[in-house]
């Protein structure tokens, strides 16, 4: 009873508030546990932010759940003893106002004083208890970004959905479908022109460690991704093993694998060299346009 009275407490909350409203209570919430980093670790500073259910790419995988995903950040001896801040540069949030994103710009000061920039991105639920994240992901940057005023993508207006289950299972079902078709049709058309089929004019890519900043829309994205690729087929493959979708149908993560299609050399023949690894943990964040079809618009 308790938790249905708070889902409702919650819903006519998000029914009174505007799309600007719900993203800069997200982007307070962001910076409140970017606040509260800067004065502990950076493992306890970033796994504030986690639900329970939280996905994290690690080198090993995916962790699923906050216990296991605490546990690959300690398993990086590089986070013993750092410390963490951030500032969000880019903010978007679902058509009923529970979902969302954040992605921005770290330091991370290490135990030995060095100060190393990195970038991230963030997939948040409000639940009962505040905001809290879905799934999330770091990636090391050569040079820190330039300053950025934090830019928006939001919905016309708030539109709160109940949910049903089983809307809510083709939804997450579409979503699945549209990863698949994604990594189908680059290994037809290439991997370039894929990336700018299946994004968003304003999408955003955190790019490679040597990039300070994002890619900016699904044109730069494609060439970026597309640099060394063939024409035509694609150096890797790809698909969704969790979908995660808000009740409103609009917007959602996917987190998978990504594959070699020709796998690197095998590190236990003689010369010892490791290729690639086989396979790499990836997430996804989709909304679904105007046409009802679905496009990334971060990862």
């Amino acid at each position: 009873m308790k938790l249905l009275l708070a889902f409702v407490t919650l819903l006519v909350t998000a029914q009174t508030q505007t799309p600007q409203q719900v993203a800069d209570e997200l982007l307070a919430a962001d910076r409140a546990f970017a606040a509260a980093s800067a004065k502990t670790d950076l493992i306890t500073g970033i796994s504030a932010m986690f639900a329970s259910d939280v996905a994290m790419p690690a080198p090993g995988g995916v962790a699923y759940g906050s216990q296991k995903a605490i546990d690959a950040l300690r398993a990086s001896q590089a986070n013993t003893g750092a410390t963490a801040t951030w500032t969000p540069a880019r903010v978007a949030i679902s058509r009923d106002g529970f979902h969302g994103f954040t992605a921005g710009f770290m330091t991370i000061k290490r135990a030995d004083g060095s100060i190393n920039p990195a970038k991230y991105l963030s997939y948040w639920e409000k639940q009962r208890d505040g905001w809290r994240v879905l799934a999330y992901r770091r990636l090391a940057a050569k040079e820190a970004a330039p300053e950025t005023k934090v830019t928006y993508l939001l919905p016309e207006q708030i539109m709160v959905s109940m949910l049903s289950p089983e809307k809510h299972e083709r939804d997450v079902a579409s979503l699945s479908d549209a990863e698949k078709s994604f990594a189908a049709e680059a290994q037809k058309i290439g991997l370039g022109a894929a990336f700018k089929k299946y994004g968003s004019p304003d999408a955003i890519n955190l790019g490679g460690g040597g990039t300070p900043g994002f890619l900016w829309g699904n044109d730069a994205i494609s060439v970026g991704v597309g640099q060394g690729e063939p024409a035509t087929g694609s150096s890797v493959n790809w698909g969704p093993e969790k979908a995660i979708v808000a009740v409103s149908g609009d917007f959602g993560v996917t987190i998978g694998y990504i594959t070699l299609n020709k796998p690197g050399p095998d590190p236990s023949t003689s010369s010892g060299q490791a290729g690639a690894p086989t396979r790499q943990p990836f997430f996804t964040i989709w909304r679904r346009n105007a046409n009802g079809a679905w496009r990334y618009i971060a990862e």
